[in-house]
């Protein structure tokens, strides 16, 4: 694996596998990574003849210093890990490479980056397309996989592709579940032993609200879900909604669409975890 820190670098060894007719897969990570992102770049080194991976630690997406300051950093792991699951390229630049000056592009995306994440975590998304379209820009990839955990990401990607007109297939990869059923996150090494037990919680009464869709209407499911967690110590919702899996919106009714996902923010302590559950 070729371990790269400068974009002209990485664009003049891009280049050359493009011109030799091969195509080019991407995975961008902010590091720390767990077997969620080993699926990510395993089904990348799968379809793409050159599988690309970044790692950065993008500080314009973080409304938060201290969430920028706490995200974990294990490079030697990560470097170790990449190697064995067939990345080609590691692209691993510095702040300053990838912003020598503020980027101040504001991007409109309508309603999908008002809710949720969106209305807890101010800009966050802006920051997140500045460094994808960047990424994008930089690496030109055939291919970009995302992982489905962060559902509202995975669709402010795909409405920026489509915004910019870039060439580029996103393909978004199932979550990735521990043993006991909690979505695999970078955060999740901040966890205490008690913590990680008690957030198996979360996942389990998704899942267990998933049966009560053939006798509740959305609204009473909410609620449910809401109060079965907090039934939980130390667990804490700050949203849970049931949403188009287009638009984002809430719906009434089941029927309102026929793609329904239900979505999640729960501190565990002062760990902030997400998770999303299929309903349609």
């Amino acid at each position: 694996m070729e371990i790269i820190y400068s974009i002209t670098r990485l664009k003049e060894s891009l280049q050359k596998q493009r011109v030799a007719g091969k195509t080019i897969g991407f995975v961008p990570t902010m590091g720390a990574l767990h077997a969620g992102h080993a699926a990510l770049v395993t089904l990348c080194a799968s379809e793409n003849d050159v599988c690309v991976v970044s790692l950065f630690v993008n500080p314009t997406q973080f409304n938060n210093k201290e969430d920028l300051r706490r995200y974990p950093r294990t490079w030697e792991k990560d470097c170790l890990l990449l190697e064995q699951i067939g990345a080609d390229v590691l692209f691993a630049p510095s702040v300053e490479e990838m912003y020598p000056e503020p980027d101040n592009r504001f991007f409109d995306f309508g309603l999908l980056d008002k809710v949720m994440e969106g209305r807890y975590r101010p800009g966050h998304f802006n920051g997140v397309a500045q460094i994808v379209s960047k990424l994008f820009a930089i690496i030109a990839p055939d291919k970009a996989y995302f992982g489905e955990k962060d559902f509202q990401q995975l669709a402010i990607v795909r409405a920026m592709v489509k915004q910019l007109k870039m060439p580029v297939q996103i393909v978004g990869v199932p979550i990735v579940r521990e043993n006991g059923g909690l979505a695999l996150s970078s955060r999740n090494t901040l966890l205490t032993e008690q913590e990680r037990g008690d957030a198996t919680n979360i996942y389990r009464v998704l899942r267990e609200s998933v049966e009560m869709m053939k006798i509740a209407t959305p609204d009473k499911v909410t609620d449910w879900v809401i109060d079965q967690i907090h039934a939980v110590p130390d667990l804490r919702v700050e949203y849970f909604e049931i949403v188009d899996g287009d638009s984002l919106q809430l719906v009434a009714s089941w029927d309102d669409s026929e793609s329904v996902v239900g979505c999640i923010t729960v501190f565990c302590g002062d760990v902030r975890l997400i998770d999303n559950i299929r309903y349609k």
